[in-house]
């Protein structure tokens, strides 16, 4: 299954771009999901997962129709988690095996989407 879907009047770097936007939030989503699944898969530990995930799964529509703005907000979506990255690998060692990802999909995240809104600016 391909994430990149054809979009009419999309170029080929906007719609590379699009893919990876869509394809590292929904990496992310399922970086958390893990994360917090892992020991011990509990209701209360899935429910806060998906807690956790709701502001990824917000702008996952309008990714998925290419609107602009949506990926214009969508940074501010990605910033809790870039910080829980960073925190998490200084103050809890244990946690480096999930927190350096969570920080590198966060930070491929935040870069996609601005990458995005630069290839589509309007001119």
């Amino acid at each position: 299954m391909s994430l990149d879907i054809p979009v009419p009047g999309l170029d080929r770097s906007v719609r590379t771009w699009r893919t990876a936007c869509i394809a590292f939030t929904l990496l992310l989503i399922a970086l958390l999901f893990a994360w917090h699944l892992h020991e011990a898969p509990t209701v209360t530990r899935a429910a806060m997962a998906f807690g956790l995930s709701l502001p990824l799964l917000a702008p996952l529509p309008g990714l998925w129709r290419s609107h602009r703005r949506t990926f214009a907000w969508a940074t501010l979506c990605v910033i809790p988690y870039f910080v829980v990255g960073i925190t998490e690998s200084i103050a809890n060692p244990a946690n480096r095996p999930w927190s350096a990802p969570c920080l590198a999909l966060s930070l491929l995240l935040f870069v996609g989407l601005i990458a995005y809104l630069r290839v589509t600016r309007p001119t």
